[in-house]
């Protein structure tokens, strides 16, 4: 089965005033549909994987024919990024809760989380993303990834591997229209945009697939 672009889940201003309309739409329907156009070019007559969601696929990338890795590497680790992404945010939601005793667990505190996942994301260099991962051992921590990369992919892709709660798309087009240069600063108002509804959802079902993309 082809991959298809998501339902975004909310109109384009939803985001309003932390990141523009103009912005979610392009990012949204430009940017993503095109992974989700090479994820399906990428993935052409590779029928063994057949059924198998993104995150699935990203997680075995050694099976995939060297000639086609990159390019399954990129464009499916995009569509399944920006999935994430997409889910991640939402206005007005509250971190509480079970995820949010295990962020003071593993943390200290939800501000040094905060401090953590800043630097991590604006320290990353180029294109990329930052994220909350929930380790194999249960352990939450904070990294970061080039390009596409996701701690799916494991250690020997991504430099890291776990299961992503939270994902901080830190591409130039998921900011650059409202905040230019200035990261910093989108990734700060980013905090405002947090759904941690849906983050508290995926730690409490990390291990149901439902939830890998």
């Amino acid at each position: 089965m082809a991959f298809t672009l998501p339902p975004l889940g909310y109109p384009y201003d939803a985001l309003e005033p932390y990141i523009d309309a103009r912005t979610v739409e392009i990012h949204y329907s430009k940017h993503h549909q095109a992974y989700v156009n090479n994820a399906n070019k990428a993935m052409e007559g590779l029928t063994e994987f057949e059924g198998l969601c993104p995150g699935q696929i990203l997680a075995q990338l050694d099976k995939i024919p060297a000639e086609r890795r990159m390019a399954v590497r990129n464009n499916v680790g995009g569509h399944a990024n920006h999935s994430l992404l997409w889910k991640c945010m939402k206005v007005g939601t509250e971190l509480k809760g079970a995820l949010k005793d295990a962020i003071v667990r593993d943390f200290g505190s939800v501000e040094k989380l905060r401090e953590e996942l800043t630097k991590a994301s604006v320290g990353q260099f180029g294109s990329g993303w930052g994220w909350l991962v929930l380790s194999k051992e249960g352990k939450l921590f904070v990294a970061s990834t080039p390009n596409q990369d996701t701690p799916v992919m494991g250690e020997k892709y991504a430099g890291v591997e776990g299961y992503p709660l939270l994902a901080l798309d830190v591409w130039e087009h998921a900011y650059y229209l409202k905040y230019q240069n200035r990261r910093p600063e989108y990734v700060d108002c980013f905090w405002d945009l947090i759904n941690w509804d849906y983050v508290a959802e995926r730690f409490e079902n990390a291990g149901n697939p439902h939830f890998h993309l």
